[in-house]
């Protein structure tokens, strides 16, 4: 029976731990670009698909249908392979900030579709007649979205909002299979062989705390920014 080895844990902790930090930080970084893209991306695209001319409407949903129905994981991989494979252009090329850049891609495209939807609810969730009040007062549409729509759509979407940016935390692991290093990454190499450390298992553990205090970070912001939202009810 194999026991524990917790000496020859505690020296190579410091290895690890500057490993997991390292891809930790690649992480952040994909969750917070991916936010700021997908974000105002996903009202764009909502846009479209409320278009009133039907042919950008309907080309706007088939995509958005496209992107929600097949798996993160394949987008990923379509299209970090497609244009070297199939294009022969390799135009992400081999290095880190390559394959970072088109993890970005695929992430941001794939989360503003999902984010589209959430304020397509939004906005034609708020009643029509304070549309029609608001023409009726001399306001333009311009005014009557940024005063009266925008405002009560972001009380509606905070909760599915806060349920897909959880959701992206987990989600940036999906990168590791275009082989970038992020934190999953990172934990995994020692289990293969990094460092002169091979057959570790146990960072792959730690990995899951960097995610759970995330997680459990961002659950309290956003739970505050609800409540700070409960002038609307």
């Amino acid at each position: 029976m194999e026991f524990i080895n917790f000496s020859e844990i505690a020296e190579q902790f410091p290895i690890v731990f500057q490993a997991l930090n390292t891809g930790f930080l690649q992480t952040l970084k994909l969750f917070f670009v991916t936010l700021l893209g997908a974000i105002p991306l996903g009202l764009i695209i909502s846009f479209g698909s409320m278009s009133r001319f039907r042919p950008l409407s309907y080309f706007t949903k088939i995509i958005v249908w496209i992107i929600r129905g097949t798996p993160l994981m394949i987008q990923l991989l379509i299209i970090f392979y497609f244009p070297g494979i199939v294009l022969g252009n390799n135009i992400w090329g081999g290095s880190e900030s390559g394959r970072f850049m088109a993890a970005s891609f695929a992430f941001i495209f794939n989360y503003a579709c999902y984010f589209s939807e959430i304020y397509r609810g939004g906005i034609q969730g708020v009643p029509r007649g304070q549309e029609e009040a608001g023409l009726v007062l001399g306001m333009t549409r311009r005014q009557i979205f940024f005063k009266i729509t925008l405002l009560q759509m972001i009380k509606r979407i905070v909760p599915p909002m806060s349920n897909e940016i959880i959701t992206l935390v987990k989600d940036t692991s999906l990168a590791r299979i275009i082989a970038l290093q992020e934190i999953i990454w990172a934990g995994q190499s020692f289990l293969k062989g990094s460092q002169g450390i091979a057959g570790a298992i146990w960072p792959l553990f730690f990995t899951a705390v960097y995610y759970l205090i995330f997680s459990g970070i961002l659950t309290v912001l956003l739970g505050r920014l609800e409540k700070k939202l409960d002038y609307f009810r």
